[in-house]
């Protein structure tokens, strides 16, 4: 998984470079992760799905064989998590 907090203060982690691995250009500078890319894998794994299902959570309750207000929970997690991120 992505580190998205650093380990010594929890501040947000920034992206400094990104790299080619094909011919090795480099690419250097402070970019700010994508929101999603903040989530943890299931997270994001969730709202693929989510998306997948047309945004039904009726779907999601059945695809995951959860309850609908459980479903409901996870994603009202995931509401919550994101929200934080964008403070």
């Amino acid at each position: 998984m992505l580190p998205v907090s650093c380990p010594s203060c929890q501040a947000h982690l920034k992206v400094k470079a990104l790299s080619c691995e094909h011919c090795q250009t480099e690419v250097i500078g402070l970019y700010s992760l994508p929101l999603l890319a903040k989530l943890s894998e299931s997270d994001q794994r969730l709202i693929v799905q989510f998306v997948k299902c047309s945004g039904s959570l009726k779907e999601m309750a059945n695809f995951l064989k959860l309850s609908y207000p459980t479903v409901r929970n996870m994603l009202n997690e995931i509401i919550e998590k994101i929200e934080s991120y964008e403070q």
